[in-house]
Formats: structure tokens, C-alpha cells, sequence
């Protein structure tokens, strides 16, 4: 077995993908092309200083397998197609521009300018669906008055004031563990989401209803705007969707449309935005602390805050951002023109492919934090997507449980569980149905 290596943070940024944790890199079995267990690709790069870490056990890469399985089941010829291009920092493929490097990756994001109205790309999908644009595609002034406005909604004191939410959510729907009840944490996680959207929004409409609004939108926006022809009708479906989100969010009746207007759309696109993401993070997770036996690293305080961030790292609830250059540039020597379609792998870039999550040697945060974007382009729910995973950890550490079942979905916009079930050993459920002690952050 070999040991793994990890930079230090001076060289964090320069060691893009082909940056090895491992000299000697072995695959097994089921793994997928062009993928290693451990964590080498080529050599460790010059400059870096490699930095001893603890062996891949065989649990560990049980959990590596049963997480790759949300790409290759959900997505087989996009991950196919990355995974095959993925050792080269930046490839051309026609006008497309793939980023895996961590250091162009980042550059592209803090020094490109970017055009926020195409086609194809977050802001131009939000201005097509109802005008949530407002926060994705404007520029300059603009754009950081509306991205302050949501910071304040999502830092330290938004965090505090959303808590109790998401934590009585918890609280209810992990109780059945301790009576030695199975939990399925997909529909958990989207009443998570959902309770704390409405919170944000100061909505009263149903959580479920309007996460599942949410997670319909997403998926009808990415069906339209996946390359090749589109499906007859599609463009119909997600302006359909995302009015009847609009509508949930401003209390209205399930069947009911939105007015469509620009304050309306950015709600959507926020509501999308929170309740995808944390729908794929959370119960992917947790699979993965189940799988490889991290239950005791979850529970550890001390320890809790590097593992959110390396399980973060490694989901990569966000794994492709599609951009489109506005202005000539460079990245990593390969030339952009203006007009190209920038494919950033945040999956490649913060090394999720390769390096699993280590909570006592986690990946440097200038690489970690790349998840999130970065410059102006960084998630203002960073904080958010951190306190809810750190929450539902240490709700889930004291009942030990496993996964007893699991299923791809396919049609979700983001690579995650379609369910994901739980259930805790014997000798850690309560006879009488209490739930277990949670540590408070």
C-alpha cells in the first residue's frame, strides 16, 4: 500500500492535477478509467514539499466507489470525456476550454473577464428564466451591490439566525435512528433545504414543496442547455418550473405562476442555488464518513471543521462551472479568444479525484475554498453550506449508522443520491426512541 503526500500551502495553487499524492499509484478494481485509489498521477511536482499522510485503507476506497458512482451512473459520457482530459492543467476541445489546474482555474474566475449573459452559462440560464440574472450577470457596481446584499443574508449572523432551523429539522428527522428505525437522508436533506430557503426568504410556504420546486427547475434549466439538440419543448418546461418556484416563494398556491419579475427570479435562482447544492452535499457525505468509518473524526470538535471542509472538497457539490470568456486571454499557455466556452472542473481542480478526504492533513484552504469559486465569483453561502454539513455530522457521529441502501439519480441537475438510507447498529439505538446527545457548535 502506498503512502500518500500532500503539498504544503505555498505550493497549493501551483500543484494543479497531475500534482501526486502518491509516487507509485495503483488502480483497483472498479475503478474507472483514467482513475487511481491512491492518489498519484505523475510525479510530485518541483518546488512542492510532500508531507506524509496515512494509507487509503479498504474502506476508504469503498467509499471512493460508492461516491463515483453519482458520475458514472448520472452522467457516464460527461465524466468519461473529463476524466480522459483531466491530467493536462488546460485543453482546447474545438472552441471549449477545459480547466482542471487549481492555479487557471482560479485565474479564470479572478482575471478573465467573463461574459454573464451567454448562453449556456449560470447567469444566461437565470436571465432566460425569469430574471434572477439580477445577481449572476451583472457587472461592476452592480454586481457587488447584489452580491453584498445577499452576504450579509448569508454570513456569520444569517448563519446564527438560520440554525435553529435546520437544526430542528435534524433533530426530528434523525430521531427515528435511535428507535432502530432506517432514515433516508435525501428527503431529510431536502426538507433541510427547503425550511432554511424559506427562512432566508421569509416565505410561509411548505419547505418540502418548495425544495422539490427547486430540485424540478434545476433540472429542467440543465436539460435545456445540455449540449446537442434539446429536447422538444424543454425551454417550455424550465419557464414552467421556475414559475411555479417564483409562485411557491411568494406564497402562493402550489399550481399558481409567479410574476415573473426581477426581485421574483432572484429569490428562484437563490432557492435553486441552496436547496441543489445542499441536496447533493449532505447525504454524499455522509456516505461517505458511513463508508469509511470517520464517525469518530465527526464527533471530535477539534477534528469536525477539517473534515466538513474536506468532504466539501471531495463532493464538489458544484463540479462543473460553465463559463464563456468575454475578452482574449491566456490560461495555463493555452490561448482563449473571446466567444470560447470555459469548462472549470472544480472536481479536477481541487484534486477530488484523487486525494481523499483527510481531516488531519486536510488540503490547504486556498485549494479547498476553490469549490466555492473565488474573487467575485465566489458562493456567498460558503459559511452556510459549512455550519449545515458541520451540524448534520454531529447530529448523525453518536448513532454510528451505515448505509444500508443507495440509488443514483440520474435526473437531478447536480451528480447526487436519489436516496440514500441509513440505519444505526443495535447497541447505539435507544430503546426509548430518544434522540442521541448532539455537540452544539
Amino acid at each position: 500500500m502506498t503512502a500518500d503526500t500532500r503539498t504544503t500551502p505555498s505550493t497549493a495553487l501551483r500543484s494543479a492535477p497531475g500534482t501526486a499524492r502518491d509516487t507509485a499509484p495503483s488502480t483497483t478494481p472498479g475503478t474507472a478509467p483514467g482513475e487511481t485509489e491512491s492518489t498519484a498521477e505523475s510525479g510530485t511536482p518541483t518546488g512542492a514539499v510532500p508531507v506524509p499522510v496515512c494509507p487509503v485503507t479498504s474502506a476508504v476506497r469503498a467509499a471512493r466507489r460508492r461516491d463515483r458512482r453519482v458520475y458514472t451512473r448520472s452522467h457516464p459520457l460527461l465524466f468519461a470525456l473529463l476524466a480522459a482530459v483531466r491530467r493536462r492543467p488546460v485543453v482546447r476541445i474545438g472552441r471549449a476550454v477545459v480547466v482542471n489546474g487549481a492555479e487557471p482555474y482560479h485565474r479564470a474566475l479572478t482575471r478573465i473577464p467573463l461574459d454573464r449573459t451567454a448562453a449556456g452559462t449560470t447567469g444566461g440560464a437565470a436571465r432566460e428564466l425569469g430574471g434572477g440574472g439580477m445577481l449572476f450577470d451583472q457587472d461592476g457596481a452592480g454586481h457587488r451591490d447584489s452580491r453584498r446584499a445577499i452576504a450579509g443574508d448569508l454570513g456569520a449572523a444569517g448563519v446564527a439566525r438560520l440554525r435553529p432551523v435546520w437544526r430542528a429539522v435534524l433533530d426530528g428527522g434523525l430521531a427515528p435512528l435511535g428507535e432502530g428505525r432506517a432514515v433516508d437522508l435525501v428527503p431529510l436533506a431536502r426538507e433541510l433545504a427547503g425550511a432554511t430557503v424559506c427562512a432566508l426568504l421569509e416565505t410561509t410556504s411548505d419547505p418540502v414543496a418548495v425544495a422539490r420546486a427547486a430540485g424540478e427547475a434545476a433540472a429542467a434549466a440543465v436539460r435545456d442547455h445540455l449540449p446537442g439538440p434539446r429536447p422538444p419543448g424543454s425551454a417550455r418546461v424550465a419557464a414552467e418550473a421556475t414559475a411555479r418556484l417564483e409562485a411557491l416563494l411568494a406564497g402562493e398556491a402550489e399550481g399558481g405562476a409567479g410574476d415573473g419579475g426581477p426581485e421574483a427570479g432572484l429569490r428562484a435562482m437563490l432557492a435553486v442555488a441552496a436547496v441543489n447544492t445542499t441536496v447533493a452535499a449532505l447525504p454524499r457525505a455522509a456516505a461517505w464518513c458511513a463508508d469509511a468509518g470517520w464517525w469518530e473524526q465527526a464527533e471530535d470538535e477539534r477534528l469536525r471543521p477539517a473534515l466538513v471542509s474536506e468532504l466539501l472538497r471531495v463532493t464538489a457539490p458544484s463540479p462543473l462551472l460553465p463559463r464563456v470568456a468575454a475578452a482574449d486571454a491566456e490560461l495555463g499557455g493555452c490561448p482563449v479568444r473571446a466567444g470560447d466556452r470555459l469548462l472549470l472542473v472544480a472536481r479536477h481542480a481541487v484534486g477530488a479525484y484523487r486525494d481523499v478526504p483527510d481531516a488531519r492533513r486536510p488540503a490547504p484552504p486556498s485549494v479547498a475554498q476553490l469549490v466555492f469559486g473565488a474573487g467575485p465569483h465566489a458562493c456567498p453561502g460558503a459559511a452556510l453550506a459549512r455550519a449545515q454539513l458541520d451540524d448534520m455530522l454531529a447530529a448523525l457521529a453518536p448513532y454510528r449508522p451505515s448505509v444500508v441502501r443507495a440509488r443514483v439519480d440520474r435526473r437531478a441537475a447536480l451528480p447526487g443520491w436519489r436516496s440514500l438510507t441509513l440505519r444505526a447498529p443495535a447497541d447505539r439505538a435507544r430503546a426509548d426512541g430518544g434522540t442521541a446527545e448532539r455537540s452544539s457548535a
